[in-house]
């Protein structure tokens, strides 16, 4: 995955691409680009290798003229190309949600439809814009994984898969203006290389307010934005806000003796793009992404119960290569901490750490 190298204050690099090559704002040469293998064979005929600043690869900088004059077939026989996934299976892309996600049948078909509708429309209106919401170790960051895959052979390790976390990247309110300015040229420059960009913002609840508006521009109706078009990249928001609604709304349907997969979007969605708009702590707060109808989709993950923690458990098993042993299945769910403290009914972690409490029975 190619993640922003922000620094921590005016330290921070922006990436701009120069004349074909590409320098910080401060006008150096930064640090640590990584080079596309057909990239570093050709410059392997040259006198010396240039590097320069994550998140956009010295592969990506040189694509455009790379392409002017090799084959794209040949070149991308090298390298990972942009859009390489040539379409996007429907079947692939729910046997992985059905196979490696539980508990969450509302993620499951708002994804599916989503990222396969847009994929497939050959001139969409705007980015797929997606806001996942829900408790740690529900799966949001897991689903944002299967979408890298589905879209890119690397995965996760695209170069056109790029990943903002708010901690690190964006640390400190009072650099807000630099952070703003940064993160324009970062998406800038990523979609110019290559339109099908996926770009991932992690921790969305820790994010500065007023941050994520510097995006707005991007994720609009416009067919171009300073000659760029954003039309085909993708957004997908992190963000813990809104679980307690998504809380309420589930345990609401457990007390009443109702199933948890009669839960319909439609009861949770309006109540949860409010609870984040108004959540003062959220990344979200007030933001002009949500006042404007940018997010496409409030995607809401339910609190997991025992029996999705049992399904976890058993496929980190089977991934280890180990036969399931029920006995050892019901004793790592057992040890995990549930909540309200007198129902326990949901995991207060989700699978989370279900995977380190395995190893305690695996220690060789």
């Amino acid at each position: 995955m190619a993640t922003a190298r922000g620094g921590t204050g005016s330290e921070g690099l922006a990436v701009v691409l120069v004349r074909g090559r590409r320098e910080n704002a401060q006008g150096g040469a930064g640090p640590g680009m990584k080079l596309g293998r057909a990239a570093l064979g050709l410059l392997l005929l040259a006198p010396s290798v240039v590097q320069a600043v994550e998140p956009i690869s010295l592969g990506l900088a040189l694509a455009g003229v790379l392409t002017g004059y090799i084959y794209p077939r040949l070149y991308c026989l090298f390298a990972e190309c942009c859009g390489q996934k040539r379409s996007l299976s429907r079947e692939a892309l729910q046997k992985d949600l059905d196979n490696k996600l539980f508990g969450q049948h509302l993620a499951k078909k708002i994804i599916l439809n989503a990222v396969f509708g847009f994929i497939n429309n050959p001139k969409p209106k705007k980015p797929l814009t997606l806001s996942l919401h829900g408790w740690t170790g529900t799966g949001k960051n897991f689903v944002s994984k299967i979408i890298a895959e589905n879209i890119y052979e690397g995965g996760l390790n695209s170069d056109y898969v790029h990943l903002f976390v708010a901690t690190l990247h964006f640390p400190h309110a009072s650099n807000i203006t630099l952070y703003k300015d940064q993160l324009q040229l970062w998406i800038r420059g990523n979609v110019s290389a290559c339109a099908r960009s996926i770009f991932i913002f992690d921790e969305m609840d820790k994010m500065h307010a007023g941050l994520i508006d510097a995006i707005k521009p991007f994720l609009d109706y416009y067919d171009l934005v300073d000659g760029v078009s954003y039309q085909k990249a993708i957004f997908i928001f992190l963000s813990n806000a809104g679980a307690e609604r998504i809380t309420d709304v589930a345990l609401d349907f457990w007390r009443s003796g109702k199933q948890r997969e009669d839960i319909k979007l439609k009861d949770i969605e309006h109540a949860l793009s409010v609870s984040v708009f108004n959540n003062k702590n959220s990344g979200f707060w007030h933001s002009s992404l949500i006042d404007r109808n940018l997010i496409d989709y409030f995607v809401p993950f339910l609190p997991l119960e025992y029996k999705h923690l049992k399904m976890c458990i058993r496929v980190e098993m089977q991934s280890r290569g180990y036969e399931t042993n029920e006995d050892i299945v019901s004793r790592v769910a057992e040890e995990m901490t549930f909540f309200p403290k007198d129902e326990r009914v949901f995991s207060d972690k989700g699978c989370k750490t279900v995977f380190t409490k395995l190893d305690y029975y695996y220690d060789d």
